[in-house]
């Protein structure tokens, strides 16, 4: 009897032992914290928030990396500006865009020969260029790494959060109508099932500024955001109104958050007063 229950003892730690070695490793990068930013369907402006949160962060005095793992759909270069400039290699390392001094970014987009080239890969070929974005790039030391996820819960998502090391948590975008809201709680339960946490949820589009009067109407509904994050106990970080302003931002190649002078926008205070919940979140946790 005794003998039984020492070889299933041994058996029982071997499979540990093999599972612990087929754990692939983490990238070799040195971040303190890595913030990734998902949805769970397309077109909800989570790339929008990406680039405002990470120019945010890097406006705070926090060195801050922006990774565009949207492989199909990269946008981050049009809406930083960036979209002409080129990745350069430098022996072994690829050498990031830096937007300011504190700010750089990586993009799939920054290494195709025309912009409406099409990445046409499978799951094989998105691992490797995760774990080429991560280890193989010049990044630095940073604070935070910003990582613009695609829509859902694929491959991409999975891989950032196998390779990177010191993964923080997850922000969850989603806009105010059912639908969306829907599979935004999909979102939320994969970070969940992946034993992150999800730091908190932003309701974007939430009711259009009218740009006429500057009043607000809410044509996709409103509160589905606050109900997501009520419902699953995840901090609540606020609304974003739908603005023509934020949209020409984007097409033109500048943050929302860098103000122009002269200028007063009460969605410029809503997208302020999310960042700074968010960056609070943050803080709380170290």
């Amino acid at each position: 009897m005794t003998n039984e229950k020492s070889n299933t003892t041994c058996d029982s730690s071997s499979q540990k032992t093999e599972s612990t070695k087929n754990k692939p490793e983490k990238s070799d990068i040195n971040v303190r914290h890595v913030i990734l930013v998902l949805s769970g369907k397309g077109g909800v402006g989570k790339s929008t928030v990406s680039v405002n949160l990470a120019y945010a962060l890097s406006s705070h005095g926090y060195q801050t990396g922006l990774l565009d793992l949207d492989l199909h759909g990269p946008s981050i270069g049009k809406m930083l500006g960036i979209e002409d400039l080129r990745l350069q290699a430098i022996g072994d390392h690829i050498m990031p865009v830096k937007v300011t001094g504190s700010l750089k970014v990586v993009s799939i987009a920054l290494l195709l020969n025309q912009t409406d080239s099409p990445v046409v890969w499978r799951g094989p070929m998105k691992a490797a260029a995760t774990k080429q974005f991560l280890g193989e790039v010049e990044w630095g030391d940073l604070d935070y790494l910003i990582v613009d996820l695609p829509p859902g819960t694929g491959d991409e998502a999975l891989n950032i959060i196998q390779f990177a090391p010191n993964v923080e948590g997850a922000v969850i975008v989603t806009t105010p109508q059912d639908v969306a809201v829907l599979d935004a709680t999909k979102a939320i339960k994969f970070i969940e099932m992946m034993d992150l946490p999800v730091l908190g949820v932003i309701e974007n589009m939430s009711g259009m500024v009218c740009p006429h009067c500057g009043e607000v109407v809410d044509i996709f509904g409103k509160g589905g955001g606050a109900k997501a994050a009520e419902q699953y106990k995840v901090p609540y970080l606020g609304a974003i109104p739908l603005d023509i302003e934020m949209r020409k931002a984007a097409d033109e190649g500048r943050p929302f958050i860098v103000r122009t002078p002269g200028k007063v926008s009460p969605t410029w205070d809503a997208v302020d007063k999310v960042m700074e919940n968010l960056i609070a979140v943050i803080e709380s946790r170290e």
